[in-house]
């Protein structure tokens, strides 16, 4: 009786344990920010929270075994709430810069993109690209690249909460041009039926930036983790097939 009672304690502790473990090992995951205001990398589709950004981190998780999710977080606050632990990274079409270097490290890039100015079509014969905007008023989404890219020219800079508000801005005639990543401008400008029609990119892209996701600095375990996985993604075509969706290629 006394052995058997002991046999029976040894079961269920170990049964306990496996179930613990088990428990742990799917309680594990990732939370990454995202400002959903730039399609077609993250937006929000009838209250739905979608994009090609917020479809790659769980497609990493599931290449390494864990739980990727993506949260939508005002760009304004995105760095900082990084930097205090509110979650563990950034996907939201950041830029790899020197500056930000200091603060967070980055994954291998996910996209290339640069900064292009959008005009009305109206305009396609006064303005070629950047050079043509000296002294007039321009759009940009505040803290992005595109905002600090400008601080260089000689312009009228407007900043946005939104880089849709700025689009809907030089529409309504209140700004002569609106300054974005490439990837967002092909969004408005190629595939959004409504904007076609009235708007273009003047130019190429007067700057070259990577894309990639940032993580906490020294946070050394998910960047492995998030590189293995973007690794994986490129080599099955799981990667290029996504990229295709969101007609990104």
């Amino acid at each position: 009786m006394k052995k058997t009672g002991m046999l029976l304690a040894i079961v269920l502790v170990s049964i306990g344990c496996l179930f613990a473990n088990g428990s742990k090992e799917t309680q594990k995951g990732y939370v990454f920010a995202a400002d959903a205001t730039w399609p077609p990398l993250e937006f929000v589709d009838n209250g739905v929270l979608t994009g090609f950004e917020v479809e790659l981190m769980p497609l990493i998780g599931q290449k390494v075994g864990v739980s990727m999710t993506v949260k939508n977080i005002p760009w304004d606050t995105i760095f900082a709430g990084l930097s205090n632990g509110a979650y563990d990274g950034v996907s939201s079409g950041v830029t790899v810069t020197e500056e930000r270097k200091n603060s967070m490290d980055f994954s291998e890039p996910i996209l290339q993109a640069g900064q292009v100015v959008i005009i009305r079509s109206s305009d396609k014969d006064s303005v070629k690209g950047i050079e043509n905007l000296t002294g007039k008023k321009i759009g940009v989404q505040i803290g992005t690249t595109g905002d600090f890219a400008l601080e260089n020219y000689k312009v009228t800079k407007k900043v946005y909460d939104d880089i849709g508000l700025a689009i809907e801005d030089m529409i309504n005639g209140n700004l002569d041009a609106v300054v974005c990543d490439s990837l967002i401008a092909s969004d408005f400008v190629l595939a959004n039926a409504n904007y076609s029609s009235k708007l273009m990119v003047a130019g190429t892209p007067f700057t070259h930036e990577d894309i990639a996701i940032a993580v906490k600095k020294g946070n050394t375990e998910l960047l492995n983790l998030v590189n293995k996985g973007l690794d994986t993604m490129k080599k099955d075509g799981s990667f290029d097939a996504l990229k295709k969706k969101w007609n990104l290629l």
